[in-house]
C-alpha cells in the first residue's frame, strides 16, 4: 500500500494504462443467504430445490465503474482464464494494468507465456499481497452479487441460476456509479485514486 501501489499507479498514469482489479467466485444453490419472515412462533421455511449446484463468475472492475465479467460453470482453468483475457485486451482502448490475488490460475505457465509472448505490451499482472482478499474491491462485488442473486429467489436448476447471475451482473454494468461505490470501502479505499463520485 506505501510501495508497490503507488509505483503501479504511477506508471500506469505515465503510460496511460487502465489499472482493473479482478477475482472470481462460486454461487451455490444451497448457499444460507437472504432473509424471510413469517407470523411470531412459527420458523419461516424458504421453498428451494433439493438439488446442488453450483455457477460461478469471473469479473474486472476500475475504479471509473467499469466492469467485465464472465459467468461459466465447473472450475476456472488456465485456459478459460487466459480466453477472459484476450477478451479484456481486445476490447480495451488501452493497455491493461491487471491486479488479482495469488491463485494458481492467475501465475499460470499458458498465461504468463501469452503475456509475454503475444500480448504485445497491452496486458501487465500485477498480484495482490497473500492472503488479502480485503485489498480487492473486487470483493465487494462478489458480496453484492451474491446476496442480490441468492436473496431474490432460489434458482430452480444451474441454467437458471447462471441466468441470475448475468442479469445481475449486466445491472451492475449499466450502474458504473454504483461499482465506482465500492471503491468508497476503508479498506480497498487505496484503490479510488483518480475516481471521481457522482
Amino acid at each position: 500500500l506505501e510501495q508497490q501501489y503507488p509505483g503501479i499507479a504511477a506508471q500506469a498514469a505515465k503510460e496511460d494504462k487502465r489499472i482493473l482489479w479482478l477475482d472470481e467466485m462460486g454461487v451455490r444453490s444451497d448457499a444460507p443467504v437472504g432473509r424471510s419472515f413469517s407470523p411470531i412462533g412459527v420458523t419461516p421455511v424458504i421453498r428451494a430445490t433439493g438439488k446442488r449446484f453450483s455457477a460461478s463468475m469471473i469479473a474486472a472492475i476500475a475504479n471509473d465503474g467499469e466492469l467485465e465479467f464472465r459467468v461459466y460453470s465447473g472450475s476456472l482453468t488456465a485456459a478459460s482464464y487466459l480466453d477472459f483475457l484476450k477478451r479484456l485486451v481486445s476490447q480495451s482502448d488501452k493497455p491493461i494494468v491487471l491486479i488479482a490475488d495469488g491463485h494458481p490460475v492467475h501465475k499460470a505457465k499458458l498465461v504468463r507465456r501469452w503475456v509475454e509472448q503475444e500480448a504485445d505490451g497491452r496486458l501487465q499482472l500485477e498480484f495482490l499481497p497473500a492472503y488479502s482478499p480485503e485489498l480487492n474491491p473486487v470483493e465487494l462485488l462478489n458480496n453484492d452479487t451474491k446476496c442480490q442473486v441468492s436473496r431474490k429467489r432460489r434458482a430452480p436448476d444451474q441454467q437458471s441460476l447462471k441466468n441470475d447471475l448475468r442479469r445481475h451482473l449486466r445491472k451492475r454494468k449499466r450502474q458504473p456509479a454504483t461499482v465506482r461505490n465500492f471503491f468508497r470501502e476503508k479498506h480497498v479505499s487505496y484503490a479510488a485514486s483518480k475516481c471521481v463520485y457522482n
